[in-house]
């Protein structure tokens, strides 16, 4: 659905099934119903544009008018850890000015994962009285010459208070786990794409703000590994609880015997 095109709705899965054959109902009666294999090829979203939904809707036929009830269904896109994963080093700077080396660990990000890097201060005349990171998610909808681009600033994390000096270095560590971030989307259905980008911001006693972006790339990770964890942890405690009851049961015997 996209909001500037409310009147359009763009279907990419549909599946119907029939429950009954025509006639009366005159009492509550219970339908069962199965839909198999179906597939979900996206991820659900709502943003500032458009909003991507999976949903039941179950539709009782009249002569005058239907009756029609739907009830929403979230779906999530699990991704396994990328096989190529870079870290990323940039460059920015003011000729004769300023010269700053900015690197980050990695240039793709599970949604709870921790941003590790690094900030080398190489040359300094300017006096740069703040300086911060922010998360900037940008959606883009549309296509041609109908394209909309919705920037929002999902965080700011700051870096430093002050003014730095020429070959410092300042250490960067953002935690994702407690911004509302969506995996990357990338031309959805042919309509819409979700880019996060990393944008470092520096600003001088003066006001002036200099900044460089960078896009990364954000992904869902499954728990399979963690409730395989927990079903292992599970297995142990009932070994562990097993033992203990046998223990038990032979100082028991152990004691009757002497008794």
């Amino acid at each position: 659905e996209l909001y500037y095109d409310r009147g359009n709705h763009h279907e990419f899965v549909s599946l119907v099934k029939d429950l009954a054959r025509p006639g009366e109902m005159t009492q509550s009666q219970t339908f069962d119903f199965e839909f198999t294999h179906v597939e979900k090829p996206y991820e659900s979203y709502t943003g500032q544009n458009v909003k991507l939904r999976y949903f039941l809707r179950a539709t009782i036929s009249r002569r005058l008018n239907d009756i029609t009830k739907e009830m929403d269904i979230v779906v999530h896109t699990l991704s396994t850890y990328p096989e190529m994963n870079s870290s990323i080093k940039m460059e920015v700077g003011i000729e004769d000015c300023l010269h700053i080396e900015f690197e980050y660990n990695k240039s793709k990000y599970h949604l709870k994962d921790v941003i590790v890097g690094k900030i080398y201060f190489l040359l300094v005349r300017i006096k740069i009285k703040h300086m911060e990171i922010d998360i900037i998610k940008r959606e883009t909808t549309g296509t041609g010459p109908n394209v909309f681009h919705e920037n929002d600033t999902i965080a700011k994390y700051e870096i430093m208070d002050g003014a730095p000096v020429r070959g410092e270095s300042i250490p960067i560590r953002l935690f994702l786990a407690g911004y509302e971030l969506t995996p990357s989307m990338r031309d959805i259905n042919k309509k819409f794409s979700v880019r996060y980008y990393l944008n470092l911001v520096l600003i001088d006693e003066e006001e002036r703000r200099y900044f460089k972006q960078q896009e990364i790339t954000l992904w869902r990770k499954g728990d399979i590994v963690r409730k395989s964890m927990s079903h292992q942890a599970a297995i142990a405690s009932q070994r562990y609880e097993g033992a203990a009851n046998a223990e038990n049961k032979s100082l028991a015997k152990n004691q009757d015997a002497s008794d």
